[in-house]
């Protein structure tokens, strides 16, 4: 067994071939004005999964003291992990797969039911969206952008081995545009396989249809800003992430009184 952030997982678990296999490793982007956001994103992925994962927070702050991250913090960037989330396939040191998504993200099914999608032929795997925002700022005040690929890089299966992704160095991460970066302008576009839009349902733009369970979120992304911030209490789903963060609470609650 090991530790990590206080969650014991299952270092390995045996597949009926006897091959082992490691936890998914799930990359969240933080930022510390939404620590709440990233404790019940982590709190709802574990809650569901039926497989090992180990949850590990993008923080720049630890980046940068490791090297790792060095740019200096552009105008339009909203969140702390707006350009570090590309360093996903460099912390999993180019192996295997692994998930990089916003901590504005709630999980309503097990992460399984995401890993099983995966199809090695791609170098990256994500909801491919064609979406304009309507409002011009976003969560606490932030300029809302828009752009090509609007919130595809918001959560990104990444095939952390495959060839292309090794372009992902510090030093490009470092250096690129926005536009490089978050377009995936270093991959054709047949190396980006799709996604179904419940996997990062935007809150605020896409729509549940009655009786059709192809359209119930699998995953909530609060893009506009979520129940944390003030502003946005009212929006779309607020309740089911409030009962999240309820649980969250309680079950620390009763670890601190254990």
């Amino acid at each position: 067994m090991s530790l990590s952030n206080g969650k014991v997982y299952p270092v390995t678990v045996t597949n009926d071939g006897g091959d082992v296999k490691k936890p998914f490793k799930i990359f969240v982007g933080y930022d510390a004005k939404e620590d709440l956001a990233y404790e019940v994103c982590r709190h709802s992925i574990l809650k569901r999964s039926s497989i090992p994962v180990e949850i590990i927070p993008i923080k720049q702050s630890d980046l940068r003291k490791s090297g790792l991250y060095w740019r200096e913090r552009g105008q339009l960037e909203s969140t702390e992990f707006s350009f570090s989330r590309f360093l996903t396939p460099c912390l999993a040191n180019y192996d295997g797969w692994a998930l990089f998504v916003d901590c504005d993200f709630l999980y309503l099914a097990d992460f399984k039911e995401l890993t099983d999608m995966i199809d090695d032929k791609y170098a990256i795997m994500c909801v491919q969206h064609d979406y304009t925002p309507k409002e011009t700022t976003k969560m606490d005040g932030a300029v809302q952008t828009v752009y090509p690929r609007k919130n595809w890089s918001s959560m990104v299966l990444y095939n952390c081995g495959h060839p292309k992704n090794k372009i992902l160095t510090p030093e490009v991460v470092n250096k690129e545009s926005g536009a490089y970066l978050h377009r995936f302008q270093w991959l054709e576009d047949e190396e980006i396989g799709s996604i179904p839009f419940v996997w990062n349902f935007l809150e605020g733009h896409n729509k549940v249809v009655e009786n059709d369970s192809t359209t119930f979120p699998k995953a909530i992304h609060y893009t506009r800003g979520g129940p944390w911030f003030e502003a946005w209490k009212n929006c779309e789903f607020a309740d089911l992430w409030l009962n999240e963060m309820e649980e969250y609470m309680k079950e620390g609650k009763k670890k601190i009184e254990e």
